[in-house]
């Protein structure tokens, strides 16, 4: 029999037991769900097409065999996915600029100034913010098709500069941690609105700026329906619009538009790889800024 004494210690220690066992299974879907598909990607170039199938799912191949899937990447078209790689880094990047431009101003004036319709346009931001830019595509394509920018590089990037998330991260960042005695001194000394700005509040906006950036950078990176819709040759296609175009010529996928080409699945994971590695890269060198930016605003003197 069971002693009264020893009941709870011995529930405690059912009870870890099962946040232990709770604890493995979700490691374990982790795992199988999201680590595996990664390390297979990874593996995948080093294989040929008929190793892929044949061989074991996380199995290596050889360099040699990514050498070749190189080759037949680089080869596709005469090299368009350097060029959707270029034309990604110029569209992402110029939409940057304008999107840093018009945020850090707009979320400046929305947290520390007041003019008729301030918490209107707020909260158009805010309801704009939360709407899924699929809505947006089509009045978006109308507009551009009406100054006639079809086709044009400017269809991606004016569209990629909208970015109302921005704006109102930079409001939060602007309302909670900019000190107003520091904006009431230097108005008592004579400093105008746009002096405030960039003498004190810009410097001082460093964190947050980027964090827009980062967020902006990854989105107008992976974009892919908007540039679809406005750019009608392939040597003004994004990566992404680029593998879309790729995946059409894999015999696997399409055997009729596929064939006589070497590219296969090894060659089209190679350039999925290529495709995340630029944002990657950024993610991995800009880790302490990213994490300056969004504690930014939690703590107010």
């Amino acid at each position: 029999m069971t002693d009264l004494s020893t009941a709870p210690a011995v529930r405690r220690r059912e009870s870890h037991l099962a946040s232990n066992l709770v604890i493995v299974v979700l490691f374990v879907a982790l795992l199988v769900f999201f680590v595996l598909p990664v390390v297979w990607l990874l593996l995948a170039p080093t294989k040929t097409a008929n190793e892929l199938v044949n061989d074991g799912p996380l199995s290596f191949g050889s360099l040699a065999n990514l050498g070749a899937a190189w080759q037949h990447l680089i080869g596709f078209q005469d090299g368009a996915l350097l060029v959707w790689l270029r034309n990604s880094a110029v569209y992402s990047a110029g939409s940057l600029v304008l999107t840093l431009a018009t945020s850090l101003p707009a979320g400046y004036a929305l947290a520390l100034t007041k003019f008729r319709g301030r918490k209107t346009l707020l909260v158009i931001t805010l309801l704009v913010m939360i709407m899924p830019s699929a809505t947006l595509v089509l009045p978006i394509f109308l507009e551009l098709n009406k100054f006639g920018l079809i086709g044009t590089a400017w269809s991606v990037i004016l569209p990629f500069s909208f970015y109302p998330f921005g704006v109102y991260l930079v409001y939060i960042y602007f309302a909670t941690s900019l000190p107003r005695d520091i904006l009431s001194a230097a108005r008592i000394d004579g400093c105008s609105e746009w002096q405030l700005f960039t003498r004190i509040a810009l410097p001082l906006a460093k964190p947050v700026a980027g964090l827009v950036a980062f967020f902006s950078f990854v989105g107008n990176w992976n974009n892919f329906f908007l540039p679809y819709l406005v750019l009608p040759n392939s040597d003004q296609f994004p990566i992404q619009v680029g593998l879309n175009q790729l995946l059409s010529s894999t015999p696997s996928f399409n055997p009729v538009a596929g064939a006589g080409l070497n590219i296969t699945s090894p060659e089209l994971a190679l350039a999925i790889i290529v495709a995340i590695l630029p944002v990657l890269v950024l993610f991995l060198f800009s880790q302490k800024a990213l994490v300056s930016g969004m504690l930014a605003g939690s703590t107010k003197e």
